[in-house]
């Protein structure tokens, strides 16, 4: 891969475990970025179905891959983030997708405005087949906005500074679900986060994807964050912790998208 030592270097990790019915497509939507100063990683849990041969069908367009069991996804990523030697990272998940282009937006923005510690963007929800079935309700938010609850970050639009995650890192593997909340959390709190309005990524739901078989342990995490700043009492984000649970985290995925576009 050919390199331009001008710009940035940014590395992206992919965490991937069995999923090489969608791993192929992930891997070519970064390949093909076409940005010049990439640095990209796997990091394979020791999966059984097909992903090997998938990786090594890429592996010298790899800076490095390993596949072997951890911890779970977070701990996957904490080794390829230990790796990775860009000044930008960000992470994509192994079912989900780069639009064109997307890197090297999103280095531009964060070059031009060193204030600027993390930016991420719009995206796209598909299903198993890559059909858009709706999209992701991305808006902007701030360090007191996401511990009331009010995140709005798809994280496959997310890129951020290597040396503030050096600072705030490494993701936490307490946290099962939600460890990037909790790095966005810390990110926010030493720098500013900056929503773009442009579709950056497709996130994809299916029926073994983690966020639709474990969603209810993504408040329980949380609220722990927000114990952890805040030091305790009842906030706005309990309230919506008690909402979901009551009336929406039961509901079939399928559903909860045909909610969200119904209500917007």
């Amino acid at each position: 891969m050919q390199t331009d030592p001008n710009l940035p270097k940014v590395s992206i990790i992919t965490p991937s475990y069995n999923q090489g019915r969608y791993l192929e497509a992930t891997i070519r939507s970064v390949l093909c970025q076409n940005y010049p100063n990439l640095e990209y990683i796997i990091v394979d849990g020791g999966s059984t179905d097909e992903s090997l041969d998938i990786i090594r069908k890429y592996e010298d367009k790899l800076a490095w891959w390993v596949s072997e069991k951890d911890k779970g996804h977070a701990d996957a990523l904490n080794k390829g983030f230990d790796r990775a030697s860009g000044d930008i990272l960000a992470w994509l998940n192994s079912d989900d997708i780069y639009h064109p282009g997307a890197i090297r937006e999103a280095v531009d923005i964060l070059t031009a405005d060193p204030r600027l510690g993390m930016v991420y963007g719009d995206a796209n929800l598909i299903d198993e087949t890559g059909k858009v079935v709706g999209k992701f309700a991305s808006k902007q938010t701030s360090y007191r906005a996401m511990l009331r609850g009010s995140v709005h970050i798809p994280q496959a639009t997310t890129f951020f500074r290597a040396d503030l995650y050096r600072q705030v890192g490494p993701l936490d593997l307490s946290y099962f679900f939600a460890f990037d909340y909790d790095l966005w959390v810390k990110l926010s709190k030493v720098s500013n986060v900056l929503y773009v309005p442009r579709t950056w990524a497709d996130f994809r739901l299916h029926d073994l994807g983690k966020s639709v078989k474990n969603d209810d342990r993504c408040y329980p995490d949380m609220l722990r964050i927000y114990r952890r700043e805040m030091g305790g009492g009842i906030s706005l984000l309990h309230i919506r912790a008690v909402v979901r649970k009551l009336f929406y985290a039961w509901l079939p995925w399928q559903v909860r998208v045909w909610l969200r576009k119904a209500l917007t």
